[in-house]
Order: structure tokens, then C-alpha cells, then sequence
């Protein structure tokens, strides 16, 4: 089975494909191979993972190259964790004024390239949920140090380590 058009889909879709395409049921088919039909159905709504055993006796029952479901949940997996991991990259939107951002968009920003500018900008006209957030993101040690390391120490910058002490 050629898989690379199908990585990061999860198995169960491809298995309810391949079912219907060799006009397979699926509760005879599991009660066949040794799987609780309601374990596999959720498996084929990909409501849950493969397992590793099941995976092996179902591409065992249908001829398939062994681990290729096996590999398609691994990849599956991999798309779902860096999903998560992209979420995690940047703050929580939902807390940030869109208009805080009004010469670019909030949704391109590249948060730790662009680090020393977004939180100069927050401290200069965020309110105190927005420095928060801010914080959280990038921590207190990062947002004190960027704070201070502006090298034009002006009423502007003052006014951030104010703030800083106020968030």
C-alpha cells in the first residue's frame, strides 16, 4: 500500500475506505479478528488511536505490508503533536487586542523572532491582562531582561519597568 499521500490522516478513515472498497462490514469483520465491534467502530471514526496489536491483525486479515497502519497512527500522532505544539508557540490571542497590532496580523507574527518588539509594544499600550499574558508567554526573566536591555533609556522606557511591576 502506497502510504505517503496518506500520512497525518488517521488510520481509521483509510481502514473505513479500504472496508467499503472490498465491501467489508465492519462489525463482522472485527468480531472476525478478535476486536470488540464498538472499539473498532470508534477506531473507523477515528475517534480513538490504533493500536499497535490491533493494527498488526487487521493488516494481517487484509494482506496489507506489515506496520503500514501502524505507521499511518505514527504519523497521524506526529501531525496532532506538532498541531499542539504550534499552539503553544504563540500566546493566547484570545487575551491580546487585535488592534495592538494594527500594522501587521496578529495571526503572522512570528512571536519569538519578534519578541523584544511585541513586548515593548504590549508594555507601551497593553492594559494589565494583556502584560500578564505577555508574561506567561515569555516569562518574567525574558520580559525583564528585554525591558531593560532598550538601549535608549527614555520616559517611554521607564514607564515599561512601571508597568512591568504593576502586571
Amino acid at each position: 500500500m502506497q502510504f505517503d499521500k496518506y500520512k497525518g490522516i488517521h488510520p481509521g478513515a483509510i481502514l473505513e475506505r479500504e472496508l467499503k472498497k472490498r465491501g467489508i462490514a465492519q462489525r463482522p469483520f472485527a468480531l472476525e479478528i478478535g476486536i470488540a465491534p464498538q472499539s473498532f467502530n470508534q477506531i473507523i471514526k477515528t475517534k480513538r488511536p490504533l493500536p499497535l496489536s490491533t493494527a498488526l491483525k487487521i493488516e494481517k486479515a487484509l494482506n496489507f505490508e506489515e506496520g503500514t497502519l501502524a505507521l499511518l497512527q505514527t504519523y497521524y500522532d506526529i501531525k496532532i503533536y506538532k498541531t499542539k505544539g504550534d499552539m503553544m508557540q504563540k500566546p493566547n490571542l484570545i487575551r491580546l487586542r487585535k488592534n495592538l497590532f494594527w500594522d501587521t496580523d496578529i495571526n503572522t507574527i512570528d512571536w519569538e523572532k519578534q519578541s523584544k518588539a511585541v513586548i515593548e509594544r504590549i508594555f507601551e499600550r497593553g492594559n494589565i491582562s494583556e502584560k500578564k499574558e505577555i508574561i506567561r508567554f515569555y516569562g518574567a526573566l525574558k520580559v525583564r531582561n528585554i525591558i531593560s536591555d532598550l538601549t535608549t533609556r527614555t520616559k517611554f522606557t521607564r514607564g515599561i519597568d512601571h508597568n512591568f511591576n504593576k502586571a
